[in-house]
């Protein structure tokens, strides 16, 4: 069976760390998507991990009391804590989201030098679009955004859509012709930068196609901005078929509660990819469950690791953690049932590690 404690992974989806020391507000409310916490995030089974896995990183015992292991992060500082997490976390890559940016924090080349290893970007198209408001009239801005994501992705490796939080994901499968994109950026120059438009959302992923690159979609948990009853994956079937036919691959992060349609999309779909991100360090103890149900459909082939983890260096290191234990335990299980060999474990495992990411993004 494959030495998972040491086996190397590839986050497929993560964003950079906070620059700074954190109180113990800060530091619980960046352990979920809340934007507030009204009770402890260490009573929680994300706080209960932390406390089981990330303290003894720290020199602290595990379960070390929530108080004592801030007091510990404060006395180390932010740079030493993200060295030893970051070093310990077992990443040999990572595809960096560099689109949500709310204070400084670490590139994709300063997380690389921290895990050591390598590091790519991945560009969020409503940024690109974003960044070109009021900078061109309605009916340049077509060819502007063209423009200006050939250049964005010259030396990216994916894109990502956050459709999910802007406009659901029912989306009209048809490319939008260039009236009905010059009549919607029309409408959207007239009220404020957030670009939220279902007609421009689909111009966007269509211009997205057109790069060749593999797109990243956001599915089901996020911070209270999202809408979770339009975030179900299924929503983008119609989507899906259209964009098959290009070979263009779909990834789509995080999934849960919809980490079973979503397997189900990666099993139908030739182009489609899965992962169970942030929810794997949210749920804790439970994320080996995750794992599995997520595999009841999903083919290994189609599986990736990723973190999603932002501003925290405890969560590249719980995710990563917390993963190779859940693929231990699917993996282990089905050896000792006979349900697969231990050969076709070790191939598997290699798949989900870094193969599959290494294959989809092209990272040689």
């Amino acid at each position: 069976m494959a030495d998972w404690a040491n086996l190397q992974l590839i986050d497929h989806h993560c964003h950079g760390l906070v620059q700074r020391d954190l109180d113990q507000g800060e530091f619980e409310t960046l352990l979920t998507e809340a934007s507030t916490v009204a009770v402890s995030a260490f009573d929680s089974r994300i706080g209960l991990a932390i406390r089981r896995w990330c303290a003894p990183i720290l020199d602290l015992p595990e379960h070390a009391p929530a108080d004592e292991y801030i007091a510990r992060r404060r006395e180390l500082g932010f740079s030493e804590v993200d060295d030893r997490f970051m070093g310990s976390a077992g990443l040999s890559g990572l595809c960096v989201d560099t689109g949500y940016v709310p204070e400084p924090i670490s590139t994709p080349a300063d997380l690389a030098s921290l895990a050591g290893g390598a590091a790519w970007e991945i560009v969020r198209l409503e940024q690109v679009a974003e960044e070109l408001y009021g900078q061109v009239d309605a009916i340049g801005f077509a060819q502007a955004f063209q423009s200006a994501l050939e250049q964005r992705t010259a030396s990216a490796v994916g894109v990502k859509s956050i459709a999910a939080y802007r406009v659901g994901l029912d989306l009209d499968p048809a490319r939008p012709g260039a009236d009905t994109v010059a009549d919607a950026v029309w409408r959207w120059f007239s009220g404020e930068k957030r670009l939220a438009d279902p007609v421009l959302q689909r111009f966007l992923i269509w211009c997205a196609v057109d790069r060749g690159l593999p797109i990243q979609f956001h599915v089901g948990l996020g911070d209270s901005d999202v809408d979770m009853k339009s975030g179900n994956p299924l929503l983008l079937m119609p989507l899906l078929r259209a964009i098959e036919p290009t070979g263009v691959p779909v990834m789509l992060l995080h999934n849960y509660p919809f980490h079973r349609e979503a397997g189900y999309l990666a099993q139908v779909f030739g182009n489609v990819h899965v992962d169970v991100g942030l929810a794997t360090h949210n749920l804790g103890d439970r994320s080996s469950v995750l794992i599995e149900e997520t595999l009841e459909l999903a083919p290994f082939g189609k599986f990736l690791f990723s973190s999603d983890a932002f501003g925290l260096s405890e969560l590249y290191y719980l995710s990563s953690r917390l993963f190779r234990r859940g693929m231990a335990a699917v993996l282990g299980t089905g050896v000792s049932v006979g349900s697969w060999s231990a050969s076709d474990a070790d191939r598997l495992a290699l798949l989900v590690a870094s193969g599959n990411a290494s294959r989809v993004y092209g990272l040689g």
